[in-house]
């Protein structure tokens, strides 16, 4: 079964809305955890709008199921990344002033900064991801660097999925079967719902992992946050 990560970025984005301490950051990973996730995962920004480097140490010492820390690979998120240990590292491409992820990683245009921050993670025993398009290009590409997994960036099919779902999915599924030719295990994450994440769950049958954030958030103002990871959990059987 596909697992379960969920991001907690806008939990910690209403927490930092009245610079105090509520909602709990770590309260709310340990809840989620309790309720039958199967890991959180966080992406702290130089800036620290929402998930700050000290949620960060908080989280690695109390999460106990994955844990996976997302971020550009400068030597602050390096340096946090090693010092905290996480189960998984996913690598974005993401430059400081982007308001969330949108983009896959090129690696030819980035292949010294990846495969140089790869192997520090590797040798740390950290499990690596890289964020990357459902392009075939792109993923052909993932040969030029020793990672285990691609985390497909999926807002383009959560787009199309209303207007053609058997179009927006076609490209996810030739990217998962090429990266599983290639021996990357896949996760996936960006705008995936309650409406959208059977039918892609069900169309990847070597999907290994989901990140949701902002839709799961969204979807436990109406429901509280156990009855909305039961919902997630059920859709992904």
């Amino acid at each position: 079964m596909t697992k379960l990560s969920v991001n907690i970025n806008k939990v910690a984005t209403i927490r930092n809305a009245r610079g105090n301490n509520v909602p709990n950051v770590l309260k709310v990973a340990l809840d989620i955890e309790k309720f039958g996730a199967d890991g959180i995962t966080v992406h702290p920004r130089p800036d620290e709008r929402h998930i700050r480097y000290a949620d960060v140490f908080d989280l690695a010492n109390e999460v106990t199921t994955e844990f996976n820390v997302e971020g550009y690979p400068n030597k602050k998120f390096m340096d946090l990344v090693l010092s905290t240990k996480p189960h998984q590292v996913t690598l974005v491409p993401d430059p400081p002033e982007v308001l969330t992820s949108n983009a896959g990683w090129k690696i030819k245009n980035n292949l010294s900064l990846l495969q140089e921050s790869l192997a520090e993670f590797k040798k740390a025993g950290i499990r690596t991801s890289v964020f990357m398009e459902a392009n075939l290009k792109d993923i052909e590409e993932l040969a030029l660097i020793d990672v285990d997994r691609a985390e497909l960036y999926t807002e383009s099919y959560a787009s199309g999925y209303q207007k053609n779902r058997e179009e927006a999915i076609a490209p996810f599924m030739d990217a998962a079967k090429l990266a599983s030719e290639m021996g990357v295990g896949l996760n996936a994450g960006h705008d995936l719902s309650l409406e959208n994440l059977k039918y892609f769950s069900d169309s990847i049958p070597n999907l290994l992992e989901v990140s949701i954030g902002h839709a799961f958030v969204a979807d436990a103002l109406y429901y509280g946050f156990e009855k909305t990871v039961g919902m997630y959990k059920n859709l992904l059987k």
